[in-house]
């Protein structure tokens, strides 16, 4: 009988055992796995869990907290659409992208400000550009767009100097990294998981199925997602190996105006941007978070990550420099790029070129701020790829290029990839 007892405990142990672990290899078979906890990445995990609850979403995310790259680094401005070809994924994303993020604050109750930006032409050669850019804000659907002549830039801005320029009422500020931060909370809500502090390693592509591999653990899923921004060529590389674009980092780093020099800025104002580059020039933007920041330029960072002059990986460097898409990049815009990197040497410089729009700037008006990194896919061809790049494969959805205003864009880029997503399901 004692033998007879034993038995049966022994026999109810090992089924609670055997179920335990039968129940954790179900749940370790995601329907879709998202590579990237950045605002592109949290987006497209929430638009998925809420256009369809029941899909088991994974997000890995390689850092201890999310949204600490591009997103964290974010100069905070909500982009009107103003700047994008029509019918690009840029401008439909963002002005689409725009309203889903403004209600998306209100519902949430965070704080942001819809103050409106002035772009300045500084002398004639800017106004066909200036024009330009008008009139692709109107097919872009931007109302009340106002041209504003000499005199009247300064009853928005006592302090600019220019020609000419346009009113854009649309424009505003928020903090992106508290926008991350709720949709992180609400993905989880909805019973979405997210993983931090996992590198994917690897991705290994079967039939009908795909196994991620971290530093922890593996993980089988029916479809990836990437949304690794300065690493997502990497990432697509792994299933991809041909693939025609590279991530180019480029640091845009800040200056900030001493509290007692604020007052010569009111809200946000620009310049006409050089149309064969694809960066906006050194500007003022008030801050979500307060205080008011001049700039970014735009110098190549030596490492993908690389947020300080001294931040140096030389594999990284290697690999931009041998690529040929950027050998052509370098050799068509080296006298701009020497310009970028002269300024980012010489405060004198920086200040010069900010004076363009307020001459009232001193050198001594600007203490250093902090700096962000741009992911900017550049292809074998030389050509800095001007629009978001989304690659679709077997298993594999991959967001190869993702920057300005992909933080406006978010929810927007999310709903766009969750659609391609959910067709497969």
């Amino acid at each position: 009988m004692f033998a007879y007892d034993q038995l049966k405990i022994n026999y109810s142990d090992c089924l609670r055992v055997d179920w335990r672990s039968f129940a954790i290899k179900i749940r370790t078979v995601y329907d879709i796995t998202i590579i990237g906890g950045g605002i592109v990445g949290l987006a497209t995990a929430l638009q998925l869990k809420t256009i369809n609850p029941h899909l088991s979403i994974l997000l890995l995310e390689k850092e201890n907290e999310l949204a600490k790259h591009q997103t964290g680094n974010n100069s905070g401005v909500i982009h009107s659409g103003l700047y994008y070809k029509p019918g690009s994924l840029k401008a439909t994303n963002c002005i689409h992208g725009y309203h889903l993020l403004i209600d998306f604050c209100r519902q949430h109750e965070i704080a942001f400000d819809l103050c409106g930006k002035i772009v300045i032409a500084s002398d004639e050669k800017e106004l066909p550009l200036l024009e330009t850019l008008f009139t692709r804000g109107q097919q872009n659907g931007l109302q009340n767009l106002k041209k504003l002549a000499k005199e009247e830039l300064l009853d928005y801005e006592p302090h600019v100097a220019g020609i000419a320029g346009i009113f854009v009422p649309q424009t505003g500020i928020v903090d992106y990294k508290i926008v991350a931060q709720k949709y992180g909370q609400l993905i989880q809500e909805k019973g979405g998981q997210i993983n931090l502090g996992e590198r994917v390693l690897d991705i290994q592509s079967s039939e009908n199925k795909v196994v991620v591999i971290t530093q922890k653990s593996n993980y089988t899923t029916k479809l990836v997602i990437n949304c690794a921004g300065l690493y997502s060529d990497k990432v697509a590389r792994m299933t991809v190996p041909e693939l025609n674009v590279k991530i180019i980092p480029f640091r845009g780093e800040y200056y900030k105006l001493k509290k007692e020099k604020e007052y010569l800025v009111k809200n946000l104002i620009y310049p006409v941007p050089d149309p064969n580059f694809p960066f906006l020039g050194v500007h003022f933007t008030r801050m979500a978070k307060g205080g008011v920041e001049a700039g970014p330029n735009a110098v190549l960072a030596f490492k993908r990550e690389g947020y300080k002059k001294s931040d140096i990986s030389f594999s990284e460097l290697a690999e931009t420099l041998a690529w040929p898409g950027f050998q052509k990049v370098a050799g068509k815009y080296w006298r701009t790029g020497f310009g970028e990197m002269y300024r980012s040497f010489s405060k004198s410089a920086f200040t010069k070129a900010l004076q363009k729009l307020i001459p009232e700037i001193q050198e001594n008006d600007l203490v250093e701020g902090g700096a962000g990194v741009r992911a900017q896919a550049c292809d074998r061809e030389g050509g800095l790829v001007d629009d978001f790049l989304i690659l679709e494969e077997k298993h594999v959805i991959n967001v190869c290029n993702a920057p300005s205003p992909a933080a406006t864009s978010s929810l927007a880029i999310g709903e766009t990839v969750s659609k391609l997503a959910l067709s497969r399901f």
